[in-house]
């Protein structure tokens, strides 16, 4: 139905064509056409006699292809041999050939060449593209989308790049770690809880301490390279996800910003620049540990704080009302009393304060690394000659004055700067 429904628009088309043509002969040779003059062209003078059966002939292939529904792919054929031979009887008469019926015979097997080219009903037509629609799945998906759902979807960007056997290597590696840090975690934190027990009654050091701190330390590495681990290969797979990204025309400077943006340094290795990584690396791993250092000290000295001052809470309650509040023990904190609830305030304090300012050091790099990548990206591309050079050079202009009745010469400079 689809082959029919177009060659019906074909002849509906031709039959257009003629029947403008038709009025076209019977305008004068000027006449006024939506209130202007329309000259008819000479170019295509009209010859009568034999040179309408060309016309009439075409008239009557069509008729018959229209007229005959059961068998279009025969009366098609013959459409064609039958304009065919019109063509070459109007090469071998070129002086009286008609350059309008020429004209449709031509375009009319044109249409016929290309209606037999399409796919019949139930076939798919090779030559088409399938291009994908969705908000999930599209081909006109920018980079930055992309790399977005592949955080939140991982192994979404390999989807998308048809990348599939890649899918096994993300969830083996991410799968892996996570579970071994699962492992890790559930062995440290029995352990945790009881080496907290046994330092909140003292803080002497006996071989049963020594050895559970040695296994908590050791269950507490392990779990924390299998969280780095599963973190690395997640960020990998989503910087993996941009580079391969070919959907649409993304320049170096955005791919290497986008990289430099998912983990730190990945732009600097995108733009080659392998000597700035560890200075990233490493600016990373230092502001991580100062982090992290300071926040185990704030965490001692807040713990000591507060069981200190609900120490001195207590003995000022029993001072004031011996008879109603018992007397306490002693402070429980791991200093035994030795040092003022105002000078652990004060340590808790700085600690906190140099973690806080490490923090904001840390995320000062991740955007300076990020500004690194894109003006390094842009610079990469850019033209640096030896020709820095700059040229004064004096310039004569002519101006035409209309007071002065004529051209008057200009003086000037131009000044030529090559960077």
């Amino acid at each position: 139905m689809n082959r029919l429904l177009r060659l019906s628009l074909l002849l509906t088309l031709s039959l257009l064509t003629l029947t403008t043509a038709s009025a076209q002969q019977r305008r004068s040779p000027r006449q006024l056409v939506r209130g202007g003059i329309v000259q008819r062209p000479d170019t295509l003078p009209r010859s009568g006699g034999a040179d309408s059966l060309l016309t009439a002939q075409l008239l009557d292939s069509l008729k018959a292809v229209a007229a005959d529904s059961l068998a279009p792919d025969s009366l098609i054929r013959q459409a064609r041999t039958e304009l065919e031979e019109l063509a070459a009887r109007r090469n071998a008469d070129s002086l009286t050939a008609d350059p309008l019926d020429t004209l449709i015979a031509g375009t009319v097997l044109d249409s016929l060449a290309r209606l037999d080219s399409l796919p019949l009903p139930g076939q798919e037509d090779s030559t088409v593209v399938r291009r994908r629609k969705g908000w999930l799945m599209s081909d006109s998906m920018s980079l930055s989308k992309v790399c977005w759902l592949s955080t939140v979807l991982p192994g979404y960007g390999q989807v998308y790049n048809k990348q599939y056997w890649k899918l096994p290597i993300l969830y083996g590696t991410v799968g892996a770690g996570i579970g071994m840090f699962v492992y890790e975690n559930n062995k440290y934190k029995p352990l945790k809880q009881r080496y907290e027990a046994i330092t909140t009654l003292s803080r002497e050091r006996t071989p049963e301490l020594d050895a559970l701190q040695a296994s908590m330390i050791r269950h507490n590495t392990r779990r924390q390279a299998y969280l780095f681990a599963s973190i690395a290969s997640y960020l990998y797979f989503i910087g993996d996800a941009a580079v391969n990204y070919r959907t649409n025309d993304v320049s170096r400077v955005k791919k290497a910003t986008t990289l430099a943006c998912i983990c730190p340094g990945a732009g600097q290795i995108y733009n080659r620049s392998y000597w700035k990584v560890p200075f990233v690396v490493g600016g990373f791993a230092a502001m991580v540990y100062c982090i992290d250092w300071n926040n185990r000290g704030y965490q001692r000295f807040k713990k000591a704080y507060s069981l200190r001052a609900a120490y001195d809470e207590a003995l000022a309650n029993y001072n004031s009302d011996p008879e109603l509040y018992p007397r306490p023990e002693g402070s429980t904190d791991e200093f035994r009393g030795r040092y003022a609830a105002s000078f652990l305030k004060n340590l808790r304090d700085n600690y906190r304060r140099n973690r806080d300012l490490c923090i904001i050091v840390t995320a000062g790099i991740y955007l300076l690394q990020i500004v690194d990548a894109h003006v390094d990206a842009h610079l990469k591309d850019y033209d640096i000659s030896d020709d820095l050079s700059m040229s004064i050079e004096p310039k004569i202009d002519y101006t035409y004055v209309p007071t002065a009745g004529g051209n008057r010469p200009i003086y000037g400079f131009n000044i030529n700067v090559n960077f």
